[in-house]
């Protein structure tokens, strides 16, 4: 493991980060130049480390966006177990919260930025008040996001869609056009929010679950850590890969308050459940527990890996400091 990781993934995509936890000391070498990302994982194992005693353990993370290890199970050798924030449905890795909800829980905790708390005293409006539209802004990182806006100049009395940024699909953007940004909040002014994936899975179906709007869900290969706990048709409503009913599915919603309101808070419930800070710090601790119980060989600082240092005093806690009671978080 310690020669094929390198040579099957960090040469090839860059993105791989090899830690040892020692004697709940952090340590690692990055592997590749596309690591910057390291940022939140060093994080939530300091975080960690300064709340429980984490076991001695040897692993690699991959910082990029897609899951890396496709060896099937009945293969000699095995998937190696690389540890990634994403998975699909034709890998193995091990799958961690996102790096965009790692940073969000830290954020929680510090209470100075959006988070994932933040969401649920911001949904908008009453249901019965919000606009019966479905709603999506977004990057162009999917082509299908490029359809959806197509859709919406077809169907204006039924979503509103359009693309915030092109970068992958640059030529379409003097036909589509380019739509202003919007603050996540006002999104929950509509009662739908359209989800559909970037590059990989759409990082912002969290958010989009804790508001207080139904989620219609774009079928998808890929998935997060916490997506087994949903229930399509209970949380949220699915629509197909190819966006072909969503149309249809828009017009059942206006047609079927009642029940997608409902839909609509049994996906704000579970989400509030399952993304609260504890949950996740403990997801982190068992995943890592687990690990160690199965590593058969002795964990070690390797060679070119480097001390992460928790930060000082300072920098964790300034209660010490009087500050003017209305100052802005």
């Amino acid at each position: 493991m310690l020669e094929e990781v390198p040579r099957r993934f960090a040469e090839q995509r860059g993105a791989i980060v090899h830690y040892t936890i020692l004697d709940n000391q952090i340590y690692r070498r990055s592997l590749g130049k596309y690591t910057d990302f390291k940022m939140f994982s060093d994080e939530m194992l300091q975080s960690l480390a300064r709340k429980v005693l984490l076991p001695d353990v040897e692993f690699y993370i991959n910082v990029g966006d897609w899951p890396v290890e496709h060896r099937k199970v009945n293969e000699t050798p095995g998937p190696l177990p690389m540890i990634s924030w994403c998975g699909s449905t034709d890998s193995r890795d091990i799958i961690l919260p996102t790096y965009d909800i790692t940073h969000s829980t830290l954020e929680t905790l510090r209470g100075v930025t959006n988070d994932l708390l933040s969401i649920q005293g911001h949904t908008g409006p009453p249901w019965d008040n919000k606009t019966e539209q479905a709603f999506f802004r977004g990057r162009d990182s999917r082509e299908e996001r490029l359809q959806l806006v197509r859709m919406s100049k077809k169907y204006p009395d039924l979503l509103d869609a359009g693309i915030t940024g092109y970068f992958f699909f640059r030529e379409m953007e003097k036909q589509l056009g380019k739509a202003p940004l919007v603050g996540f909040f006002d999104f929950f002014k509509y009662k739908y929010q359209v989800n559909v994936d970037g590059t990989v899975a759409a990082y912002r179906f969290p958010y989009l679950l804790l508001g207080d709007s139904l989620v219609l869900k774009q079928s998808s290969s890929y998935y997060e850590h916490f997506y087994s706990a949903l229930k399509s048709g209970k949380h949220y409503i699915p629509i197909k890969r190819s966006l072909g009913d969503l149309i249809e599915k828009i017009r059942w919603a206006k047609d079927n308050d009642e029940e997608v309101k409902k839909i609509a808070k049994e996906g704000q419930a579970l989400a509030r459940e399952l993304l609260q800070p504890h949950r996740l710090y403990c997801y982190y601790y068992k995943v890592f527990q687990t690990y160690a119980k199965r590593q058969t060989s002795r964990p070690e600082v390797r060679d070119k890996m480097e001390l992460v240092p928790q930060p000082d005093d300072t920098t964790i806690c300034k209660c010490h400091i009087k500050k003017k009671s209305k100052d802005e978080l």
